[in-house]
C-alpha cells in the first residue's frame, strides 16, 4: 500500500507550513537574561557601573567603539549638571544671579552638541544622533575635573599664582577633551572631512574651558 511513497519527492517551490517549537530550556534562558525581572537596585546598579566604565575610556582615550556601540545620555546629563552647579556663582540674591549661569551652561553644553552632531551628519558622518551626543558629552569628564580643581585653588588668595595654577589645569584638561573626543569620533568621518568635524569640536571644548577659567565666585 505505502511501496509508491518513497518515489514521491517534495517540490522545493510548495511552503512547509507548521509552527516551529523553541525548547524550553531556551525559553527559560531568555526570561533569565531579560532586564524586565531584575530588581530596580539591579537596573541602577548595571546602568551605574555601564557608566563608570564609559568614565574610564574618557580617562585613558583610545580608539574604541565602547561609548558608540553601548551609548546612553545619563552621563553627559550627570556631567553637565555637576558642571553647572559648580559654575554657578553664589550671592544673596540666588533668582537674580544663580539661576542664568545654570541655564546659561546647559544650553550651552546641549545646544553646542546638537550643533556639532549635526555638522557630523551633513559631513557624511556614519554614526547616529545620539551616538554622537553621547561621545561629546562623556568627554566633558576632564574639564568637569578642571572646574572641580579650580574651585579648590580660588579657596586660596588670588593672584599671579593662583591664576597660572588654573591656567595650566584647564589647558590639559581642554587637550584630554579633545584627544579623548577625537580617538572616538575620528574613524566615522570621510578621511577628506576630519578637520572640519574636528573643528567644531575645539571651539565646543574652548567655550567651555574659558567659562571655567573666568569663573570667579562672588
Amino acid at each position: 500500500m505505502f511501496a509508491g511513497l518513497s518515489d514521491i519527492s517534495i517540490s522545493q517551490d510548495i511552503p512547509v507550513e507548521g509552527e516551529i517549537t523553541i525548547p524550553m530550556r531556551s525559553r527559560i534562558r531568555e526570561f533569565d537574561s531579560s532586564t524586565l525581572n531584575e530588581s530596580v537596585q539591579n537596573t541602577i546598579m548595571r546602568d551605574l557601573k555601564a557608566v563608570g566604565k564609559k568614565f574610564m575610556h574618557v580617562l585613558y582615550p583610545r580608539k574604541s567603539n565602547t561609548l558608540l556601540r553601548d551609548w546612553d545620555l545619563w552621563g553627559p546629563l550627570i556631567l553637565c549638571v555637576t558642571l553647572a552647579l559648580m559654575l554657578q556663582r553664589g550671592s544673596v540674591d540666588s533668582e537674580k544671579d544663580g539661576g542664568p549661569q545654570f541655564a546659561e551652561v546647559f544650553v550651552i553644553v546641549w545646544f553646542g552638541a546638537v550643533t556639532i552632531t549635526l555638522n557630523s551628519k551633513l559631513l557624511g558622518g556614519n554614526i547616529s544622533f545620539f551616538q554622537s551626543l553621547c561621545v561629546l558629552g562623556y568627554c566633558i569628564l576632564p574639564l568637569t575635573v578642571a572646574m572641580l580643581v579650580c574651585r579648590l585653588v580660588l579657596l586660596a588668595e588670588p593672584g599671579p599664582i593662583n591664576f597660572m595654577v588654573r591656567l595650566f589645569v584647564v589647558i590639559v584638561m581642554f587637550a584630554w577633551s579633545i584627544v579623548a573626543s577625537t580617538a572616538f569620533l575620528a574613524d566615522s568621518q570621510p578621511p577628506n572631512r576630519k578637520a572640519l568635524a574636528v573643528y567644531p569640536v575645539f571651539l565646543f571644548y574652548f567655550v567651555i574651558s574659558w567659562m571655567i577659567l573666568t569663573f570667579t565666585p562672588q
